[in-house]
């Protein structure tokens, strides 16, 4: 009652304004009566997906799903893509014809270099591969040592299905014959010794790789894994086995399904051991 007046209010000494006693007298500050200053992380209410709406930064699916399709969907277009062309025998597939004629030139070296694709020399590297992952994976105790070794397995077996109805359904004809050993008729799209390559060094790879130390490993067993399939592709262009976009395609396809492998490993590392 005593500072009645036109004076401005006068600070008290110890206090400051923001937090003098409220109207009640309860000490509280004036500007949170009745709550507290911060609401605790702890505290806020989900959104109905279960993420906490106000902790930035959101993680949002949507960018996860456009990542997702950003790497599986753009080799899965241009695989369909090159199909096309190929089938309609469209410009793309006309000038993949000019440029193989430019291209293949046979030698020994191209055809030792197609060979490292065949079955009978890529399989037989990624089953032993497979055996030494499942091995160190059960001597380590991991509850599902064998997955990694299985989905890799089930991989290579699953190219043959998905080549072999392609070669039939678009039936392109085989490059020139360019010296002996090299025949003619149609099934030569997509490349079956290149898919047989990627997916039986790729996934050997990826298996492969979170059993080595060093980074330096790692990255030469990555640099090892793509110079043997840039060297089974130069081989079959080189020696006249295949035309680029047969070795292209499979690529493509390959790509889509070596990253499918690479998921269902990563979330199976995740998982607790």
């Amino acid at each position: 009652m005593g500072d009645t007046g036109s004076r401005p209010p006068q600070l008290r000494p110890g206090r400051a304004l923001a937090h003098t006693p409220g109207a009640s007298g309860s000490g509280s500050p004036h500007r949170s009566d009745s709550r507290s200053p911060q609401t605790p992380r702890g505290a806020r209410r989900p959104d109905p997906d279960g993420r906490f709406g106000t902790t930035p930064p959101v993680p949002g699916r949507p960018t996860f799903l456009l990542g997702l399709l950003g790497f599986l969907g753009l080799p899965a277009l241009l695989f369909a893509l090159i199909t096309w062309q190929v089938a309609a025998h469209g410009p793309l597939a006309r000038a993949d014809e000019r440029l193989s004629h430019t291209l293949a030139h046979p030698d020994r070296v191209s055809e030792i270099l197609a060979d490292l694709g065949n079955v009978t020399v890529a399989v037989p590297l990624l089953a032993v591969v497979l055996g030494y992952v499942a091995w160190r994976a059960r001597a380590a105790g991991r509850e599902r040592w064998w997955l990694p070794s299985l989905a890799a397995a089930v991989l290579m077996a699953v190219v043959p299905a998905l080549i072999v109805p392609l070669k039939e359904l678009v039936a392109r004809p085989g490059p020139p014959v360019m010296g002996p050993g090299t025949g003619t008729g149609t099934g030569f799209f997509p490349s079956g010794h290149t898919a047989t390559a990627v997916i039986a060094y790729g996934g050997a790879a990826l298996v492969l790789m979170p059993w080595l130390r060093s980074t330096g490993a790692r990255r030469a067993l990555l640099v090892g894994c793509l110079a043997l399939n840039l060297g089974v592709a130069f081989g079959l262009i080189r020696r006249g086995y295949h035309w680029p976009l047969d070795v292209a395609a499979s690529w493509c396809l390959c790509a889509v399904l070596l990253r499918s492998l690479w998921l269902l490993l990563s979330r199976n590392d995740r998982r607790p051991k």
